[in-house]
């Protein structure tokens, strides 16, 4: 069978990892739009084209889904009956956008964060997430209802900062139509943008993308004495070498802060590595179990550069509601193992191990192939991760520029909170 797999523990869909080059892109917290009505999909017939391509796409996920969803049960959907209620509405979509609205309206039916699909354009975008390109300049988080897009960042000396863009306002529509992932955008080409802010009251404003380098992955910052802040955006391709390097000759008395808030996730490859940093090498962390019911122990026997022991440093890490997955793997791994503190906000507790396989027409399904557990038998999905110290931080603050968990992180590595966090209860 074709198609690109590997491990991973993305948070949701693919196209979630677009944020990392600045552009407005989704964030998501849920899967793609859902409740595609019938009638509206066939206003326009399909070209026969586009009626065949469409029927290789949802066949080829339906059938991924049959074969290798962990669950061999799927959740108990009838997915015959998912196939022939869902099937006709694909059939008849005159573009990519009703063809993946279909179907992740009947990957929700699975009701798993990790299960949907990431139209051609979102792939493009995902794939170009850390090249120069083309962007508005900011990052959109997919909310509880459908079609429901808030600003999550607003990257500095974009055009969405220029036009005086807000954190927390909701993207109502971009040129009239509602913002979808498969929305793309031009270098020099004007897009109006319908925005409410957190009052409801209306804001219009139009700009015109331009040119941007990608930002940083991964990221430290040693301003702050006595402690190093590694910020992790994904958890991509060579996160463990790098963060082996970060730590390589670091004084064991500075304290490590791992902020992974708003990660999605990523590839389970790198969470191993970044575990193999401070953990001992090959201590046990977690358990997965595949659809055949066969567990598999995972161990701290990753990448961490050239090192071969751990780091004794004190260690924080930084959560909150959009770390998902991976990040909250790490975070309740070094929690469990009494390695680490972690701080700022419950987890959502989207963690199933996940692979990635392209479809016929340029897209890409994320679909949940492991279960998962820590290394105490404790199950996170649907659970996540409770914080040691909960810091949450407000839409005020975040536009101030104050940062309550990263003071609270640094407050306790500095051993100001020390005594009293020693004998918390585990927050999992």
């Amino acid at each position: 069978m074709s198609g690109r797999r590997f491990s991973s523990l993305s948070g949701v869909l693919a196209l979630s990892l677009a944020l990392a080059a600045g552009s407005v892109a989704a964030s998501s917290q849920a899967p793609v739009e859902t409740g595609a009505r019938f009638s509206d999909i066939m206003r326009t017939p399909p070209s026969a084209q586009r009626a065949r391509l469409n029927a290789r796409v949802f066949d080829r996920v339906w059938n991924e889904v049959r074969r290798g969803y962990y669950d061999p049960h799927l959740h108990g959907v009838d997915w015959d009956a998912a196939r022939a209620r869902f099937r006709p509405q694909a059939l008849a979509a005159t573009d990519e956008h009703g063809l993946y609205r279909t179907i992740n309206a009947m990957l929700d039916l699975l009701d798993d964060g990790h299960a949907a699909a990431s139209p051609p354009a979102a792939v493009r975008r995902q794939d170009a997430r850390y090249a120069r390109r083309a962007v508005m300049g900011m990052t959109l988080m997919r909310g509880d209802a459908p079609d429901v897009w808030t600003v999550e960042r607003v990257r500095h000396g974009s055009p969405a900062e220029a036009a005086g863009v807000q954190l927390g306002w909701t993207l109502t529509s971009l040129d009239g139509q509602p913002w979808s992932p498969d929305v793309e955008t031009h270098e020099g080409r004007p897009v109006h943008l319908v925005l409410t802010d957190e009052t409801g009251t209306r804001r219009e404003t139009t700009l015109v993308p331009q040119l941007m380098d990608g930002i940083e992955p991964f990221t430290a910052d040693d301003s702050h004495a006595g402690v190093l802040v590694l910020t992790v955006e994904q958890f991509d391709q060579g996160l463990g070498r790098w963060l082996g390097q970060e730590l390589d000759g670091l004084p064991p008395d500075v304290g490590v802060i791992l902020d992974l808030r708003a990660n999605p996730g990523g590839r389970l490859w790198e969470a191993e590595s970044v575990l193999t940093c401070f953990l001992p090498r090959d201590q046990p962390w977690a358990t997965r179990t595949g659809r055949t019911g066969r567990a598999v122990v995972l161990r701290a026997s990753g990448d961490c550069g050239d090192r071969r022991d751990p780091v004794p440093n004190p260690v924080a890490v930084l959560v909150d509601g959009a770390s998902r997955s991976a990040a909250e793997l790490t975070p309740a791994a070094l929690q469990e193992a009494g390695r680490g503190l972690v701080i700022g906000e419950k987890t959502p507790g989207s963690v199933l191990i996940a692979q990635e396989t392209d479809l016929p027409d340029g897209g890409r399904l994320t679909l949940s192939r492991a279960d998962f557990v820590t290394a105490r038998g404790v199950r996170l999905e649907k659970r996540g991760v409770t914080p040691d110290i909960a810091a949450p931080r407000t839409l005020t603050q975040r536009r101030a520029g104050e940062d309550p968990a990263l003071e609270a992180a640094i407050a306790a590595l500095r051993g100001q909170d020390r005594a009293g966090s020693a004998n918390r209860p585990s927050g999992l």
